[in-house]
């Protein structure tokens, strides 16, 4: 039987942006993309009825290191698809949509690196999002899996492996992103958190980026740099 581990969080506190921001070069930043990952023992404790969640005791694959959640374009969705489509999507039943076209080598991957596949989130993040990125869900997974996995091989994965079952700061979460992405990287994440049982819980990050192609460290440092809602939280830990 899993169960959580919690220890006390830290506070809040209010979110505000930054004004055109510049990039590292001094030329203007903008957010065109976002990348957003999820600590899924976090998003477990707040839901832990979902199939995702609750399919883990059964023997599922327990995802290691952040999970992927999905890639957006800003203010740009559902791109090309029609109205009745969009309204199954928007019924949040998920696994009724279309299946997903993919190799099989992919799907495997995206099994375990996004736990949501068994909600169907898959389907729905290639409805809304995928489709204003790449003419196949194949490309647009075989991309974002390729951001997933440089962020979890990178400093920020190991923090988050060290932390996990303890409290991470906002201050140490930006830090890792300035190690493996570069001075600034840090300013481009906003942290996810939630208040489960008078604990401050992560649940996850969105990172900013100026593109959805090239190399990830730059497109982070070319996006407008924000300020999270949440200073840190617990890295909720599961355990057997």
């Amino acid at each position: 039987m899993l169960l959580f581990l919690l220890t006390l969080a830290v506070p809040v506190s209010a979110v505000t942006l930054a004004d055109e921001p510049e990039d590292g070069d001094g030329g203007k930043a903008k957010t065109r993309h976002v990348l957003a990952l999820t600590w899924q023992p976090g998003f477990c404790l707040r839901k832990p009825k979902m199939p995702e969640c609750a399919q883990w005791p059964e023997g599922a694959h327990e995802p290691t290191g952040l999970a992927l959640h999905g890639l957006w374009q800003v203010k740009k969705s559902y791109c090309g698809i029609d109205a009745e489509l969009k309204k199954r999507d928007r019924s949040n039943k998920w696994t009724d949509l279309p299946q997903l076209v993919l190799s099989e080598e992919t799907a495997t991957r995206l099994s375990v690196a996004m736990p949501g596949v068994a909600s169907g989130l898959d389907r729905h993040q290639w409805l809304m999002n995928g489709t204003c990125h790449a003419a196949t869900a194949e490309d647009y997974y075989v991309r974002s899996l390729e951001m997933l996995d440089a962020v979890n091989a990178s400093a920020v994965g190991a923090l988050f492996d060290a932390k996990a079952g303890k409290v991470v700061t906002k201050d140490e979460i930006a830090a890792a992103f300035d190690a493996a992405f570069g001075p600034g990287a840090g300013e481009r994440v906003r942290l996810r958190c939630r208040n489960i049982d008078g604990e401050k819980i992560i649940t996850g990050l969105t990172i900013g980026l100026s593109a959805d192609e090239g190399e990830l460290a730059g497109l982070i440092r070319g996006a407008s740099a924000t300020k999270s809602k949440c200073d840190g939280g617990l890295l909720v830990q599961m355990a057997d």
